[in-house]
């Protein structure tokens, strides 16, 4: 049996979601494994699904995820859990992430693509984005304050690391771990 076919039997053909029933589709929750199956993936209808992937959320629509936050399937209660947070300007929205409980496992499912969907994106002098491991070219001779040289330009750093500021990554230099300010990097 398809992925879509057990999705049908076990919402009873309609958006896991909603309850709509126009449009159904198999979507595979964030963070995407290789496969999908039943257990990482949801029925939604069609009004959820492009208001998922559009981000432009109709808040009437999603008042009916304080009925499906309390389903069983850890898949539905993850896709609840973020639509809810993106909603929390909203006090009902908010009342309902005060009631609702996850497990441990399904919590660091949940919260794993909603670090990544508010961090503000690491790019370098070209507007590429980085990421953690990339490998970078430094662009400008840079002073290193308190480690007494400069970082020549057209120093390659291998595997960086992202920091908590999105400007700034980091990286080592003649051996020493530095901050480097992003936009004075090339991504090679």
């Amino acid at each position: 049996m398809s992925v879509e076919q057990t999705l049908r039997e076990r919402s009873g053909e309609q958006c896991e979601l909603c309850t709509g029933k126009d449009g159904l589709t198999a979507y595979q929750v964030p963070p995407e494994s290789a496969v999908a199956s039943a257990d990482n993936s949801i029925l939604v209808c069609s009004v959820c699904a492009s208001q998922i992937a559009s981000g432009e959320l109709d808040v009437n629509h999603w008042r009916c995820l304080t009925d499906s936050m309390w389903s069983q399937v850890p898949a539905v209660q993850v896709m609840a859990f973020r639509m809810l947070n993106r909603l929390n300007s909203e006090s009902w929205a908010q009342d309902a992430l005060d009631m609702l409980y996850l497990d441990d496992d399904t919590r660091k499912w949940a919260e794993t693509s909603i670090a990544a969907e508010q961090r503000e994106p690491t790019l370098d002098s070209n507007g590429a984005p980085l990421a953690a491991g990339d490998n970078v070219t430094i662009i400008k001779d840079l002073e290193v304050k308190g480690a007494g040289f400069t970082a020549k330009r057209g120093t390659m750093v291998r595997g960086i690391s992202l920091s908590d500021n999105p400007l700034h990554i980091e990286g080592k230099v003649n051996g020493s771990r530095i901050v480097i300010i992003a936009a004075y990097t090339k991504k090679a």
